[in-house]
């Protein structure tokens, strides 16, 4: 019998023969590959792997598995919930260069793409197609870390997420088996939904390798508005009216006051530090007419002012531009300090309940806060600032966080609309779901990946 006595050395012995210079152990690489942009503690990977092909992602699975190496799948290092610190070291997985559009179907309107491409890169490409990709988290991040987290963002209201978008999955398990699930038909009612068991696994059940998107037709005409509120109750409460009217909004999104006066320094908007509202519609020039007519009436019932449409491309990119902006200019809103980000999504009719519940906690509890969100699909974000060299001040937003999470879950919400669990909300998963519910998962995590070498640490508490 032979014994391992050490798998690592054999591992990346066996990985440089296929993978030469692309399996790096440069200090600087795998410390940028050490965490993403969460308060996580940095940990860095003993290696890290730079993959092209699936069939390279396979063989390194294989191997990992064989020998027990952890191994953490890295897209493009956005992630808010630690999902990529490699917190059993091992390897990181970078699959940034399996960036090709494999196809764009469009009469059927669908592609295939790898997991490297990021959302900017293949609208960029489907332009001049007539077509667009609508799932818009706002940052420069990977199709492959967006199935990965089950993200949305903007668009969500309309359009859906990741889990609406995604018709089918190419996923490399750990032990280097490659699957093929869903397909390009738009319905299908055979067997188990593997897809989307894989859509917001965040790496710990197989590493995915192609992504089926769903595409959309660019809209006839945009329209994009903002008004402007004297109390975050009174802009909360034009959202619920908003969608309890059935007015298909592209994109409603909130911005608190402490937000506003953080983005007017940042990103030099020309407006009051008051609740905002940011909208934006889609369809016929009449059709978005009539929407953003419609929406304006409730938003002058609640008392908002100063309702005001942008119709040129310029002005709309400049205006979201600012809204994607919203997480730098809240960390750049008082200096020296950085912050940390709920993730809370509740019932629309609780809206208002959880979002000013929020802003009380934090006032109670002495905290600097921004709040932005994807309210009309019930998803805001509370970011909670503090000293960033101050690990007791991190230790009190964690406790604002955790108490506006429990708000939250009181609500009928959820700890998390976008994010995924990763390292930071570990805890509320339990919580959420209970522990039969943690069972089940444990037990489909220990029959994909029984050695446990797919993004550990994550999702579950030890």
């Amino acid at each position: 019998m032979t014994i391992d006595t050490n798998p690592l050395d054999t591992v990346l012995a066996a990985a440089r023969a296929f993978l030469g210079e692309r399996l790096s152990t440069n200090a600087s690489i795998r410390e940028q590959h050490s965490k993403g942009e969460d308060s996580n503690p940095p940990v860095l990977p003993d290696a890290v792997a730079f993959v092209e092909t699936t069939e390279e992602v396979s063989r390194l699975l294989a191997l990992c598995h064989a020998h027990g190496v952890p191994v953490t799948p890295f897209g493009a290092g956005t992630s808010l919930e630690g999902h990529v610190v490699p917190v059993r070291r091992g390897l990181s997985l970078d699959l940034s260069r399996m960036n090709a559009i494999l196809e764009v179907n469009a009469e059927d309107m669908d592609c295939l793409v790898e997991p490297g491409v990021t959302r900017h890169q293949l609208n960029d490409f489907l332009r001049d197609q007539g077509l667009f990709f609508p799932v818009d988290p706002g940052s420069h991040c990977t199709l492959g870390g967006m199935v990965a987290t089950r993200a949305s963002g903007t668009n969500a209201v309309r359009y859906g997420t990741m889990r609406e978008a995604t018709l089918g999955l190419e996923v490399v398990l750990a032990d280097g088996r490659i699957l093929q699930t869903g397909g390009r038909t738009r319905k299908s009612a055979n067997g188990y939904d593997l897809t989307r068991l894989f859509i917001g696994s965040e790496g710990t059940l197989g590493v995915v390798t192609k992504i089926r998107l769903r595409l959309h037709g660019i809209p006839e005409a945009t329209t994009a508005a903002v008004c402007q509120f004297d109390s975050l109750s009174a802009a909360v409460e034009t959202v619920i009216m908003t969608m309890q009217a059935g007015i298909p909004v592209a994109r409603i999104e909130l911005a608190d006051a402490d937000q506003m006066r953080a983005s007017i320094a940042y990103s030099k908007l020309p407006y009051a530090a008051l609740p905002t509202l940011f909208l934006e519609f889609h369809g016929s020039p009449a059709g978005v007419r009539e929407q953003a007519e419609a929406v304006e009436a409730i938003a002058t019932e609640m008392g908002g002012q100063g309702f005001a449409w942008a119709e040129d491309a310029e002005s709309r990119n400049r205006l979201w531009k600012a809204r994607h902006d919203a997480w730098w200019a809240a960390n750049a809103l008082y200096p020296g300090c950085r912050g940390i980000t709920t993730d809370v999504c509740v019932p629309i009719s609780r809206l208002a309940e959880a979002i000013v519940g929020a802003k009380e906690a934090a006032v109670a509890m002495g905290q600097n806060t921004c709040i932005v969100g994807h309210v009309g699909d019930g998803n805001f974000h509370c970011v909670i600032l503090f000293p960033a060299d101050d690990p007791e001040g991190l230790q009190k937003a964690w406790a604002l966080d955790r108490r506006i999470v429990a708000q939250g879950l009181a609500l009928g919400g959820t700890c998390s609309g976008e994010h995924g669990i990763g390292l930071g909300k570990r805890e509320f998963l339990v919580q959420e779901h209970g522990a039969e519910v943690l069972d089940v998962m444990r037990g489909l995590k220990a029959s994909l990946d029984p050695k446990g070498i797919l993004n550990p640490g994550k999702l579950f508490l030890d």
